[in-house]
């Protein structure tokens, strides 16, 4: 049963998406969440719509008063607030300027966003994740960053490679979903794959390849609070748990290392909603990736998807109060302190203490550090 907002209130989430999918990839997300999420913002009496960068026109020809545009329909920042995650999978790369441009605008404009614009923008990229949030209580899993180009071929990201060990994994430093994941069993194959990303200049990171049957943990966090985990398990052969790689997904409790991990994320993230995802690799944790924006995918054991609906209806009230404390407080921009992260320099406090047997190369469960 639908709850109406009240007359002055928050009426209506707007989703800015890349509109570039095919109509076969925009058939199965639709199915796998989009529609639900719709559903779900309708249960707190809140419009739910997605959109492309361009839909949005901003008028500021009056100093102080922008008058905002969706698709021709005017909206302000009491009414409506803006999803804005980056996104930049290959066929969204002529959209990252315009999606982070927009983002700023918007924000800019007065506008109520869940995560701002740098945040967005942490996440995206893999390693500004881990150096952002250096120190976390879960142990990071070292990283190297390389940009591929026309001068790909000189090996010159080589020089960052001397304590990588091997098999290694390498991946694009910004899509998600497990796509471009591959495992490289030498700097042979590093220099196979590079030359690749350089036909669409991607960006690279690699990192030590935990082991066969590597499992992910993706936790929901709702305003600082270790909501719900998606655990998923690759395939066997496979070095990848996503489920668009065939991984296989369940929903247990969350593990109790992770769910007192959460609090430091939460310090240090102080927006409604965020994903955290990790590896256990049979032994311990490692932190990946943070997700700004991360799917709430279905219990396909399920055919009420009881526990998609709760994460997702949950996520979107946090919204609907942060919106409203957003109001209360001023509506002042949502931004946070980038300037305070660990000095990456310097020791993290209490690190997780070191394995007790030394690293070889040719481990197939590789300690990371």
């Amino acid at each position: 049963m639908s709850s109406s907002p009240p007359a002055d209130g928050l009426r209506r989430m707007c989703w800015i998406f890349p509109d570039r999918e095919s109509s076969r990839m925009a058939q199965m997300w639709h199915g796998f969440f989009w529609d639900l999420y719709a559903e779900s913002a309708a249960d707190l009496g809140l419009r739910w719509s997605r959109h492309a960068p361009d839909a949005v026109t901003v008028d500021a020809t009056a100093p102080g008063r922008p008058r905002v545009y969706v698709d021709d329909e005017p909206v302000t920042p009491e009414d409506t607030l803006f999803i804005t995650a980056l996104y930049s999978l290959p066929y969204q790369s002529m959209d990252v300027f315009n999606q982070y441009a927009l983002y700023a605008v918007l924000e800019q404009a007065g506008f109520y966003l869940p995560f701002p614009p740098q945040v967005s923008l942490i996440g995206n990229d893999k390693l500004a994740t881990l150096l952002f949030l250096a120190g976390s209580p879960v142990p990071a899993i070292p990283t190297v960053r390389i940009g591929t180009g026309r001068d790909t071929a000189k090996h010159g990201y080589e020089v960052a490679l001397g304590n990588m060990t091997y098999p290694a994994i390498v991946k694009p430093a910004g899509w998600c979903g497990g796509g471009g994941i591959n495992l490289a069993r030498g700097p042979e194959d590093v220099r196979g794959l590079a030359s690749l990303a350089q036909g669409g200049d991607t960006t690279l990171v690699i990192q030590p390849y935990l082991g066969d049957g590597t499992v992910d943990y993706r936790v929901y966090v709702v305003d600082g609070r270790p909501y719900a985990v998606m655990k998923r398990t690759p395939e066997p052969g496979s070095p990848v748990a996503n489920a668009s790689r065939g991984g296989a997904m369940e929903f247990p409790p969350v593990p109790p290392e992770l769910a007192a991990a959460t609090a430091w994320f939460a310090e240090r993230l102080p927006i409604p909603f965020f994903c955290v995802d990790f590896l256990h690799d049979g032994e311990q944790y490692w932190f990946s990736e943070l997700e700004p924006d991360g799917v709430i995918a279905p219990d396909l054991t399920d055919p009420d998807r009881t526990l998609q609906r709760d994460v997702t209806r949950a996520r979107f009230a946090a919204y609907r109060d942060g919106h409203a404390k957003w109001l209360a407080d001023g509506a002042r921009p949502l931004t946070l302190d980038l300037s305070g992260a660990t000095d990456v320099r310097e020791p993290a406090p209490d690190p997780a203490p070191a394995p007790a047997s030394p690293v070889t190369s040719t481990d197939h469960r590789t300690d990371p550090r």
